[in-house]
């Protein structure tokens, strides 16, 4: 967890939208137990709800990210945490 410096940037809030959606995939496809699972898809869901409702993030966008992520674990380019220290 970052030190409080200020309100994240967008790119920041997508970044943990990204980490929440491979924690997703990395459960999903490790065959994880189904508590855990839908525990994961709760997360992700609820914070990207969140961005919309909020007016940071419009539908479209939010779409192309998930899509981006599931590809990207597709192709094998996994845990690629553009915020991890």
């Amino acid at each position: 967890m970052r030190p409080y410096t200020g309100p994240m940037s967008r790119d920041e809030l997508l970044g943990v939208v990204r980490n929440l959606l491979q924690d997703v995939m990395k459960a999903r496809f490790d065959g994880v137990a189904y508590g855990k699972l839908a525990r994961a898809h709760g997360y992700a869901d609820g914070y990207m709800r969140a961005l919309m409702d909020a007016g940071l993030v419009d539908r479209q966008a939010m779409l192309a990210l998930v899509g981006e992520e599931r590809r990207r674990w597709l192709d094998g380019d996994r845990d690629v945490r553009p915020d991890a220290a």
